[in-house]
């Protein structure tokens, strides 16, 4: 046992990057496989062409704009902080910007042969949206874990593992740059495009959702890519980064003796490829109703994860661990990292509950609005804000147990397993606007009545999947800032007593800077949201003129 936990702890980083590697390669399996299936008639390959075109002057519209700050932001990284950071901050832009488009083009791809194999069967089209998303799941986990891996080994190898830990800063800030551009901007065109089109469609010419008379419709089915699969890719990207590397700081901080404390979240991570495979696999051999059979393939990955991180955790730590001076046991980080996998299903099972066909919350809405426009708004915003109380409940008990396990480092683990979990959950909401295009790409084709039921049965469980996905991005973000905090409270007391002074950190309410900053930070979601609601009222309305 001794001989296989060396191992392992000199190998953990290599096992996360072979992990990476063999996520990629399927990815491109599947990429490959969606490639190769009909494509339609010519008029499904001229609209589904159409959609391309937009998806992609989108892209390079946006890339240009990046290129521009990304250069300034790398030049005064370079001068005021030092080269290797500078290095880790274009590594993290360009992966998290390759996974966003190469995920958003092989999107593009698959909707138009989903809507295809919709002629043969419910579930063959399942499969065809499904495995079109994987891809962009499979590239977020993979060119994440495989950019922090290679980084940190080289880093390491120049500089030391003290400097390198500090250099990954630049990484999650690379990151952190693209997934401001890709979510914000691709959720503003998105919004802007869907209410131009309605506007324009429903409103003054009384068609159809995606009536091919619709000029507005081309531009509507693009947005549902550039926001929904390539900003939710960046977005997710970089929190998988952030936590990933925040618990690689608060392990170097917090555990400086065990260096497992720092691998562990590699391996963590490399695992957790393996078992989004397994829940991809588990799509194309099930059988059932689409959302039962993708809510499974949740569930198989994260069992397969659980079920692995038990041997990866006492192979890497010794039986007694101490932590901030506590004695803890290596099944103590273990649990912690089960806190995090059982997070994702519960954030997955709640949001699911609230936004599917199938239960009373939706049923409760389509109710309401049978007496009219108002009772239907009024539903939808009671139910809406009635549905953040179960996950904001459930993230508290999250924090407190995994502190209990294992104080701010069980917290890390916690949110690294959650964030583990994102190849199949991105999976999840790259088959929404493939689905969603593939609707589009039937209707304005005249495809039959029963591929067009199909489509829409589809496109409904899509809307839920990314409706999931989003409670997931934002439960997993919190609980990351919240790392990069304790990682921020630890560094400041790391470098005061480096220089024999002693830090208390102080974050009393009796404190009048305290209670200024809350009602800032409280203030700051309404000031962003008013700017790019106004962003959106703005762009919909040149859609419509």
């Amino acid at each position: 046992m001794t001989f296989l936990a060396l191992d392992i702890l000199k190998s953990g980083v290599a096992f996360s990057m072979v992990c990476a590697v063999l996520g990629l390669l399927f990815a491109f399996f599947l990429i490959k496989a969606v490639i190769r299936l009909s494509a339609g008639n010519d008029r499904m390959r001229q609209i589904a062409g159409a959609i391309e075109e937009g998806a992609k002057a989108y892209l390079k519209r946006q890339v240009v704009t990046i290129s521009a700050i990304a250069a300034v932001i790398f030049v005064l990284l370079f001068i005021f902080r030092d080269k290797f950071t500078a290095i880790g901050f274009v590594i993290g832009a360009f992966c998290s910007l390759a996974a966003g488009y190469i995920g958003m083009r092989i999107a593009v791809l698959a909707n138009t042969r989903t809507a295809q194999a919709a002629s043969q069967s419910r579930s063959a089209a399942m499969r065809v949206a499904f495995n079109g998303g994987a891809v962009t799941g499979l590239l977020v986990v993979g060119l994440a874990l495989l950019s922090v891996g290679i980084f940190y080994t080289l880093a390491k190898h120049w500089l030391g593992h003290d400097m390198a830990v500090k250099s990954l800063v630049g990484l999650a800030l690379g990151a952190s740059l693209i997934s401001v551009f890709a979510r914000l901007g691709g959720g503003i065109y998105t919004k802007a495009a869907d209410v131009g089109a309605d506007l324009v469609g429903k409103i003054e010419s009384n068609l159809e959702e995606d009536d091919p008379r619709n000029p507005a419709t081309i531009a509507d089915n693009v947005g549902d890519n550039v926001g929904d699969c390539a900003g939710m890719a960046a977005d997710v990207f970089e929190t998988y980064a952030v936590s990933l590397i925040g618990a690689i700081l608060v392990g170097a901080l917090t555990l400086g003796s065990y260096p497992a404390a720092v691998i562990y979240p590699f391996v963590l991570g490399g695992i957790s490829v393996l078992g989004a495979v397994i829940g991809i696999l588990f799509v194309n051999i099930s059988g059932g109703r689409p959302g039962t059979v993708l809510m499974g393939a949740v569930g198989a990955s994260g069992l397969v994860s659980a079920i692995l991180f038990w041997p990866a955790t006492h192979l890497l730590f010794p039986a007694a661990v101490t932590i901030g001076g506590i004695a803890r046991s290596a099944g103590d980080l273990y649990l912690a990292s089960l806190v995090g996998l059982l997070m994702t299903g519960v954030v997955v099972l709640i949001t699911n509950y609230y936004t599917s066909t199938r239960y009373a919350p939706v049923r409760k809405i389509a109710k309401a609005s049978e007496t009219g426009h108002a009772t239907n708004i009024i539903a939808g915003l009671a139910i809406g804000q009635h549905a953040t109380a179960l996950p904001v409940g459930f993230i508290g008990i999250a924090i407190f147990l995994s502190y209990h396990f294992a104080g701010l480092y069980g917290i890390a683990i916690a949110v690294m397993s959650m964030l583990s979990m994102a190849g199949i959950i991105i999976s999840l909401d790259a088959f929404g606007p493939i689905t969603d295009n593939a609707g589009g790409i039937a209707v304005m084709s005249n495809l039959p009545k029963e591929i067009r039921g199909i489509t829409d049965e589809l496109d409904a469980v899509g809307n839920t999947m990314k409706a999931v996905t989003k409670g997931y991005a934002i439960a997993s973000a919190g609980l990351a800032a919240l790392v990069l905090f304790g990682s921020y409270v630890e560094e400041l007391k790391a470098h005061y007593g480096a220089n024999h002074r002693t830090y208390t950190f102080d974050f009393s309410l009796n404190d009048p800077k305290v209670i200024i900053g809350l009602f800032i930070g409280g203030l700051l979601p309404f000031v962003f949201t008013a700017f790019s609601m106004d962003a959106v009222g703005k762009a919909a309305g040149a859609v419509v003129r």
